[in-house]
């Protein structure tokens, strides 16, 4: 007995050891627990082997020997078995739950260009770099994690913390690095050094770049999380701004693949609090839960199996796939979804439509809204400036105009934003470009009017409309194009612009004239003409209406008067 409580008790030593260091999770559908057992029983063996005092191996060795290699051989078969797509396409199509097909312009609501993202990942962790190289004593014992972009307050922002530059600045700081950098995805003057809320320090302190117990996985494993999987560790801030890091929870739904998010932990990055929530119960403030890796490869399967397995390794038909990039994009309701475009196999420049996943509820809908993929769009933007040599940022898809669009950065070599490009999904043909937001908008808008589309105010939530005398008109001649300036008596301290693209009527213009427009909203007073109708060029009926009226208004005054005197 004595002999038996030694080996185990030695092994299962040895094996919490193992355990600490690597994190296994403890289910039966994760190969990590086979090995775990594995190690135990090999161990137990051994060790069993090593006090035997007789000259051949005991029957309880040979018995820790024969299952440790039972279970060698189970991990290795069992996966084929459980989760080879050859026997399991179907359970890896649905996987992704039921794709609705629905509308673009019913879903997706147009969006204002201030909320337009023009900064991605890369400047982001430029403009953070060089913020953080303000303090230099700071940037010389923490440097910047990964930037995750997220909804602060109704405004993306991408946020990145601080953290530890190696184990010795660990050793040094074991209170914690000092805060997280905000940087605004679509200003990018916008960049904010967190490190005190409240007038007090925002250390911190548990993080994936910490050691021992402040690493952020073990200190989660060692609260609890050890029965499921744990994954796409970020950090977010809620709308106080303070940092907690937020880990989706998984499982295999397949045998031991399909990896399919449960839910969610978030971890109190300075007081280390960890709390464990089902998808439904899970803060409002967490954007994603379901990581853009597991929902690429459920998009993926989805279209791969569509007529099971032997059709997608051999005929291919009806296969569909996922184009190349995934995005984060976020709704008018301030909801996040994961875009993809979605083609055929062995499509090119082309599109069938896209998909959005909810990031919370994994709900997913197909959008078939032919066109181009990103890499067309982004080809297309760079082609228009080829002599500059920019290259475009990975577009993110809008409703602008009430037009599916890919608007993307286009950057010098320096990685600095120099123009803003709009391209049609639909056409990638039809793009405007601009050094602004708003001028790209303004050059979109034109192109689109080219092309003979329909644009509904309605669906232009970046105008407004005005009707008024104007006070003072005048032309201005620019790269060979006229441009009129004007203002109004409803709204004096704007000044519009527009060219006779807009409307003809503009040039016959004079002061005193009755006008109506639809303004692009700009700042600082300058705004761009959208539609513009002169209701008092050829006696319009709105004019006439309102003249008519004058003058019956004028001629009962008149009468009145009149009956006054005789009385």
């Amino acid at each position: 007995m004595k002999k038996f409580i030694q080996t185990y008790g030695v092994a299962f030593l040895i094996v919490a050891i193992y355990a600490f260091v690597k994190l296994p999770v403890l289910r039966f559908d994760f190969i990590s627990c086979i090995s775990v057992l594995i190690i135990f029983f090999g161990i137990a063996g051994i060790l069993d082997m090593m006090l035997d005092r007789g000259e051949k191996t005991s029957k309880i060795a040979k018995y820790n020997f024969s299952i440790a290699i039972i279970l060698i051989i189970y991990s290795i078969a069992a996966p084929f078995v459980a989760s080879s797509p050859i026997l399991h396409a179907k359970s890896y199509r649905n996987l992704i739950g039921e794709v609705k097909e629905s509308e673009f312009s019913k879903d997706v609501s147009p969006v204002n260009t201030n909320n337009i993202r023009v900064v991605d990942e890369d400047m982001a962790m430029k403009l953070g770099d060089k913020k953080l190289g303000e303090v230099p004593a700071l940037g010389s014992v923490s440097k910047l994690g990964k930037f995750h972009i997220q909804s602060v307050k109704g405004e993306l922002y991408w946020v990145a913390p601080l953290v530890h530059r190696d184990i010795i600045k660990w050793i040094t700081s074991l209170d914690g690095t000092n805060g997280y950098v905000m940087v605004s995805a679509s200003n990018p003057q916008d960049v904010r050094l967190v490190q005190e809320i409240d007038n007090k320090p925002v250390k911190i302190v548990y993080q994936p770049e910490a050691y021992f117990l402040q690493d952020l996985h073990r200190h989660m494993y060692l609260k609890g999380i050890t029965n499921v999987g744990m994954t796409d560790f970020t950090l977010e801030i809620n709308d106080e701004g303070r940092p907690y890091w937020v880990a989706s929870l998984y499982e295999h739904k397949i045998g031991y693949s399909g990896a399919n998010a449960v839910g969610v932990a978030t971890v109190d990055a300075e007081t280390g609090e960890t709390k464990r929530y089902s998808i439904k119960d899970a803060p409002k403030w967490i954007d994603r839960i379901q990581p853009q890796e597991f929902v690429t490869n459920q998009i993926n399967d989805w279209g791969l199996y569509v007529k099971g397995f032997l059709n997608s390794v051999i005929s291919e038909e009806g296969v569909l796939v996922p184009t190349e990039g995934t995005s984060l994009v976020y709704g008018n309701d301030n909801k996040a979804y994961w875009y993809t475009g979605i083609t055929s196999s062995g499509g090119d420049e082309s599109t069938i439509g896209f998909m959005l996943v909810d990031t919370r509820t994994k709900e997913a809908k197909l959008y078939k809204q032919p066109g181009a993929t990103e890499t067309a769009a982004m080809r297309s933007a760079e082609g228009k400036v080829q002599e500059k040599n920019y290259e475009a940022t990975f577009p993110v898809m809008y409703n602008i105009l009430g037009k599916p669009t890919y608007v993307s950065s286009l950057k010098d070599k320096a990685g600095l934003v120099k123009m803003v490009s709009f391209v049609s999904v639909e056409d990638f043909s039809v793009l405007g470009l601009g050094e602004t937001k708003e001028e790209a908008l303004r050059n979109y808008r034109e192109a689109l009017a080219s092309k003979g589309n329909n644009i509904k105010i309605e669906n232009d939530t970046t105008t407004d409309k005005l009707e008024g005398n104007i006070t003072r008109i005048s032309p201005d001649v620019k790269s060979g194009n006229t441009f009129y300036y004007m203002t109004l008596d409803s709204n004096e301290s704007i000044i519009f612009n527009a060219t006779s693209k807009v409307s003809t009527e503009i040039p016959l213009t004079v002061v005193g004239d009755k006008v109506k427009i639809a303004y692009q909203k700009g700042e600082k007073g300058f705004v761009d003409i959208v539609e513009f109708d002169n209701l008092t060029l050829g006696n319009k009926p709105e004019a006439n209406n309102k003249q008519t009226t004058e003058e019956k208004t004028v001629e009962e005054k008149i009468t009145n008067e009149s009956e006054n005197v005789n009385q």
